[in-house]
């Protein structure tokens, strides 16, 4: 790294911002999503990626009380939801959280967000992989009576190991495909998705009710708050839906207005199907059988009905959904990296634009790479609670940066308006750090270590190859 002049130098060039461009710029990417697509992008990043799988990894943690782990994670989403919704109203940009923190708290903050974003985005799109494999084997068995082998199926260091997990690999990699063609194209094909995967559970609710048992719900909350608490923090990636929305902000059409329309219909649509087929799972099955389960919900249906159908349809509902999640989460992925590399933080290649699809093309086959080999040899339990903590890392800073942008820029177009402010953004700082608590202390020293290593990576490449950086910020006041 070259050498840097004085401390207060590189205070300053640490924490420059970027310069707020209210209803968006034009980053050369097609404007060509509307509110229902987006809303859509909001719903298919989020029911799926914890839904369909996530009760199996939680559950024995909480019992039946999961349900209110579920409560308390909306809430907190919620809440979070109006803040992201003021900032995407206010400064449509690709790159979420990281565009925001770049232009409130400085260049060094941005970056430890990016890490965040990106370790959630990656991550979670790994785990959806890896989730959608228990499904497609169920769905396999149920109409062929042929499964993919262990050995092909399940990661070398899961409880019961095999080789390499490959439907979760070939899943990555066919999302990769479809977001190449086209954000539209993804937009459009993910929409569709949304609608099955939403028809499928509600499927599962009214089915599921018949299996009702109230003796299930007996012992409610085996474990207490604490297990409530520790399930909270296991099933908040849930809502990586939210964040998701925000990263398509240079490709929405009318981004003032449809980007806060889209993230709050995808909250309530979310919650709505999140807490009722929760409820009903726990009420169908008891708790103690959830734990290790594999593509549980169909396993549910198929107990109730004592018929292979219900399960068999949810399990193509399940293959679509997750398809659904992994595609969009992906796309999240690529748009902050696209972002971060036309800031010049990350290498150029990130940010090139294909002149044929006007996607980010060699950007995603490289993300796409990365996230397969992840998907394919890392177990499912490991990545939920590390994205979690991105996610929940992640929304802070969003809540933290509307109130620095009030004080900052108060004459700041706001087509949206976080109601009950300063209230809101400060009790959701509170209860994402509350529940961020929650998560087991190797979770922590993981993430520390993510973030470390991507801070490194800034003060050896990023730093020197900003776009700011030939022009440092004299008027910039740090302090000490």
């Amino acid at each position: 790294m070259s050498a840097i002049p004085s401390e207060q130098t590189l205070r300053q060039r640490m924490f420059r911002r970027k310069a707020l461009v209210p209803g968006g710029q034009d980053s050369g990417l097609k404007r060509s999503i509307g509110l229902f697509q987006l809303t859509g992008f909001g719903v298919g990043a989020t029911i799926g990626t914890g839904i369909f799988f996530v009760l199996g990894t939680n559950v024995h943690k909480a019992g039946p009380a999961i349900v209110f782990s579920f409560i308390i994670a909306a809430i907190v989403a919620g809440i979070t939801a109006v803040c992201y919704a003021e900032l995407a109203s206010s400064v449509p940009v690709s790159g979420s959280s990281y565009s925001y923190a770049y232009a409130t708290l400085g260049e060094v903050v941005a970056m430890g967000i990016a890490a965040c974003l990106l370790l959630e985005y990656g991550v979670s799109s790994a785990a959806v992989s890896v989730g959608w494999s228990q499904y497609l084997n169920e769905l396999l068995r149920n109409t062929v009576g042929v499964t993919v082998p262990h050995v092909l199926a399940a990661a070398p260091w899961d409880k019961d190991p095999g080789f390499v997990n490959l439907p979760a690999m070939v899943l990555v990699g066919l999302c990769v495909l479809l977001l190449i063609r086209g954000a539209s194209e993804s937009a459009t094909a993910n929409a569709v998705m949304v609608c099955i995967k939403i028809a499928v559970l509600i499927m599962f609710v009214v089915i599921g009710l018949q299996g009702w048992n109230s003796n299930n719900l007996a012992d409610f909350a085996p474990f207490g708050a604490q297990g409530v608490w520790a399930a909270t923090g296991g099933i908040f990636f849930s809502f990586i839906g939210l964040d998701a929305v925000s990263t398509a902000g240079e490709e929405v059409k009318d981004p003032t207005r449809t980007m806060p329309r889209a993230i709050i219909l995808a909250l309530v649509i979310v919650t709505a199907i999140y807490v009722a087929v929760a409820l009903v799972g726990v009420a169908a099955q008891p708790w103690q059988e959830f734990q290790g389960q594999e593509a549980g919900l169909a396993q549910i249906l198929a107990n109730v009905t004592g018929q292979t159908w219900p399960a068999t349809v949810l399990a193509l509902g399940a293959v679509i959904s997750i398809f659904s999640v992994t595609l969009i989460t992906l796309y999240g992925q690529t748009r902050i990296l696209f972002t971060m590399g036309v800031d010049g933080v990350v290498p150029p290649v990130f940010n090139k634009v294909d002149p044929r699809t006007l996607t980010p093309a060699t950007n995603t086959l490289i993300v796409g790479g990365f996230v397969a080999l992840i998907a394919g040899f890392v177990p499912l339990d490991a990545l939920a609670d590390l994205c979690s903590i991105g996610t929940l890392a992640a929304f802070t800073v969003v809540s933290l940066t509307v109130i620095l942008l009030r004080r900052r820029d108060p004459t700041l177009h706001r087509p949206f308006k976080v109601p009950g402010y300063p209230v809101t953004p400060i009790l959701s700082i509170a209860a994402c750090l509350f529940v961020m608590s929650g998560l087991p202390l190797i979770t922590f020293a993981a993430f520390v270590l993510w973030v470390g290593a991507f801070l490194v990576f800034y003060f050896f490449y990023g730093i020197k190859h900003s776009t700011l950086e030939p022009y440092p910020r004299s008027d910039e006041k740090v302090e000490a």
